[in-house]
């Protein structure tokens, strides 16, 4: 069968909104004709991709898998689309992924200092599959942390950072200056095999509203803070690594000559701490 894109940008929509009447105000269309469309995108697959009520809109099983299939699906439609009028225009460009909480903007910065013709995009990736743009072609270099599938990608290091224990204000342990491993034990952590959430968001919502503890890098929680939530360092934890990926197919001057300025820039940032 061919996939309608249309329907599936409807569909994503209401995924992330989780609710019918503010997807439909999101995408500027009728609620009717929204619910229309995705029962017939159902119809379609020939599967159940939301269970609706009358306050909320859940995804089933194979509504989270679709979701998170589309976000590559739809970046890459548009990437690709974008890259073509580039050709048209003449236009040279580097698009630079990046996982959440982690800067990059003081090395395009210096980048773009030393070639101001390059113009360089950024695409946030997902913490379930964050080297996702690399292979599919949405991104040319990735800013990551690992773990990550880096077959067929050559990775620079850049630093390493701590792990945070994130959890509400309001429980026991958010008064201590440092936590071990051994002080989590019993909790109720939140993780990808108990329950996966679509986006941090969602994640620092459970943990706000106590459904778990979740460890965290310390990048993200500081770049997440809010004042019902409180980050305490787990002193034994595994430590986080960040790198720059490029496919390793890839050599073209301009991408040898980010990785240059990026990884100076960015290790600099990790010396200052």
């Amino acid at each position: 069968m061919d996939l309608d894109l249309r329907k599936l940008r409807y569909f994503v929509v209401v995924a992330e909104q989780r609710h019918f009447g503010r997807a439909a105000e999101q995408l500027y269309i009728a609620q009717p004709v929204l619910s229309r469309q995705i029962r017939a995108f159902e119809q379609e697959l020939a599967c159940t991709l939301l269970v609706r009520s009358t306050r909320s809109v859940e995804l089933t099983a194979a509504g989270q898998q679709l979701y998170e299939e589309a976000q590559g699906i739809l970046a890459t439609v548009d990437a690709a689309v974008r890259r073509v009028h580039d050709v048209e225009r003449d236009v040279r460009r580097i698009v630079v992924a990046f996982s959440a909480g982690l800067h990059v903007s003081e090395a395009i910065r210096a980048f773009a200092e030393r070639h101001p013709d390059v113009e360089t995009d950024l695409v946030p990736v997902h913490w379930w599959d964050p080297a996702a743009p690399l292979r599919d072609g949405r991104a040319q270099i990735g800013y990551l942390r690992r773990p990550f599938d880096g077959s067929g990608l050559r990775t620079i290091a850049i630093g390493q950072e701590s792990r945070v224990a994130c959890m509400p204000a309001t429980h026991p342990l958010a008064s201590r200056a440092e936590l071990t491993l051994a002080d989590l034990d019993g909790e109720r952590m939140l993780d990808v095999p108990t329950r996966r959430t679509v986006s941090l968001e969602e994640k620092f919502e459970l943990i706000a509203s106590g459904r778990g503890i979740a460890l965290l890098p310390l990048s993200v929680a500081v770049s997440y803070a809010r004042p019902d939530l409180v980050h305490v360092t787990v002193s034994d934890a595994e430590r986080i690594e960040t790198c720059l990926a490029v496919a390793a197919d890839r050599h073209e001057k301009v991408l040898r000559d980010f990785l240059e300025v990026a990884a100076a820039t960015l290790r600099k940032g990790y010396a200052a701490v």
